[in-house]
């Protein structure tokens, strides 16, 4: 439970929309980054496969980032 997986996108330094593992889903931060955000949102297979990558990538490596946990 304290591992936290997100996707950020950037455009010009700015941080656009975010995909927070433990919220679940996309939240936007600009007028356009909101719009991305409801419409990837409304897409649970994309979800799911975010919620998997973090099983995926971060579960499985956490062994090599912190060796004595």
């Amino acid at each position: 439970n304290d591992i936290q997986y997100i996707r950020s996108v950037y455009y010009n330094k700015l941080e656009i929309y975010r995909f927070d593992s433990n919220l679940g889903k996309f939240v936007g931060y600009t007028e356009y980054g909101v719009k991305q955000a409801e419409y990837f949102n409304n897409n649970p297979s994309l979800i799911a496969g975010l919620m998997a990558d973090k099983e995926r990538y971060c579960q499985h490596n956490i062994g090599n980032w912190y060796p004595n946990m």
